[in-house]
């Protein structure tokens, strides 16, 4: 095994920022193409900088992401926070109790690894299906979670995800909806409505996913319950600061749906130079995929990494050799190991789709190389 817990994925993703920090400084920013799909930004002038003081940015800068928060995500009232896991956590810890049921259902599991560790932080039974025909809410259920669009970017379908909110309301029941990429993907390319416009009580979104904002997380919902959650986001420290809220008010500001929907047309290019090769990669709605398993049934060299490994080893060669950033390679501990070259960045804008297959080529026969031995493995991974 190269990785074998939660500690060594810390330690990967540390690697990783080195690699990225090397690249820049020896080559430049230019040498480097993220295609995570969660690239974001900080845009700000210098006047709204100069303003980006504890007390001063949020008089500024809330009221407006009120405006512009409601309009990209619908709903009552807006909270940002530092993280969409710190959103799930707080609305966990507010709306939970020890011993009650939550549910969710999801177009594909799993589902994110914040959602279930909330639950078992309160003492709450958790479950979770990706089979509609087998959901349910049974007796003494608090909350019921829907994923809009899934890690992998596997998205709800619409008329499901009516039915679940319908389920839980007509038992009282409030709905979350993890909405964390979906808040844009399910609502520019597959047309759905806002989650909260399909009658979701809460819902969060990543604002660095397929947009230009900072790391960090948007709720928006109805205004009782976001009160009553905001309580416990000043309680433990998981709001927005003001750096923050001034980037994801730009990063709304400076959403472009063309570039979602450009992503999705050249998706079909780069899937056909790849499916040529090979038998196990898959389209997304913003590019193509390979998941563990996948790059696992193109390997034929004997070896005896896990799945996962593999993901990570090849993530690690493609950033090495060709500075092309990948979500194994830099990804939080639990995250999924799937490999997605997404085109809806800045980045991939001018890439030539014919060079970068070359590159996955190349990088999958060099993977085919190193996986026989597991120390050059671990070395690649963890070496800088």
């Amino acid at each position: 095994m190269v990785i074998n817990n939660s500690l060594e994925e810390v330690k990967k993703r540390e690697n990783a920022l080195s690699i990225i920090k090397n690249i820049i400084e020896t080559k430049g920013r230019s040498s480097l193409f993220d295609l995570t799909g969660l690239s974001g930004g900080f845009i700000a002038s210098p006047s709204e900088i100069s303003l980006l003081e504890t007390y001063v940015g949020p008089a500024i800068f809330e009221d407006e992401l009120q405006k512009v928060g409601k309009e990209h995500m619908g709903g009552e009232k807006i909270l940002p926070l530092n993280r969409t896991s710190s959103g799930i956590l707080a609305t966990i810890l507010t709306l939970v109790s020890k011993n009650s049921n939550v549910v969710h259902y999801l177009a594909q599991l799993p589902a994110h690894p914040s959602i279930p560790r909330s639950c078992k932080l309160v003492g709450a039974n958790y479950s979770e299906t990706d089979n509609f025909e087998e959901f349910s809410i049974p007796k003494n259920t608090s909350l019921v979670i829907v994923t809009g669009s899934t890690m992998d970017h596997k998205v709800i379908d619409e008329e499901e995800f009516r039915k679940v909110i319908e389920m839980a309301h007509e038992k009282n029941i409030p709905v979350m909806v993890d909405d964390a990429s979906g808040a844009r993907l399910r609502t520019v390319v597959f047309n759905q409505p806002k989650a909260c416009d399909l009658g979701a009580d809460i819902a969060i979104t990543s604002t660095d996913k397929l947009m230009p904002g900072p790391r960090g997380g948007l709720m928006a919902g109805r205004k009782d319950l976001i009160d009553e959650i905001k309580v416990k986001v000043h309680q433990f420290g998981l709001e927005a600061q003001p750096p923050a809220v001034l980037a994801m008010l730009n990063g709304i500001k400076n959403f472009d749906e063309t570039n979602l929907l450009n992503s999705f047309s050249r998706k079909d290019e780069l899937f056909e130079l790849l499916n040529a090769k090979y038998d196990n990669f898959q389209t997304t709605p913003t590019g193509v995929m390979i998941s563990p398993e996948g790059l696992a049934n193109e390997i034929t060299a004997e070896h005896n990494l896990s799945e996962n490994d593999l993901a990570f080893v090849f993530s690690f060669i493609l950033l090495r050799d060709y500075g092309i950033i990948t979500i194994p390679a830099v990804s939080m501990p639990g995250a999924s190991a799937t490999i997605r070259f997404d085109l809806s960045t800045n980045d991939a804008f001018g890439l030539d789709l014919k060079d970068l297959c070359k590159k996955i080529e190349s990088s999958i026969n060099k993977l085919q190389e190193v996986v026989i031995n597991e120390d050059e493995c671990r070395e690649i991974v963890f070496s800088f």
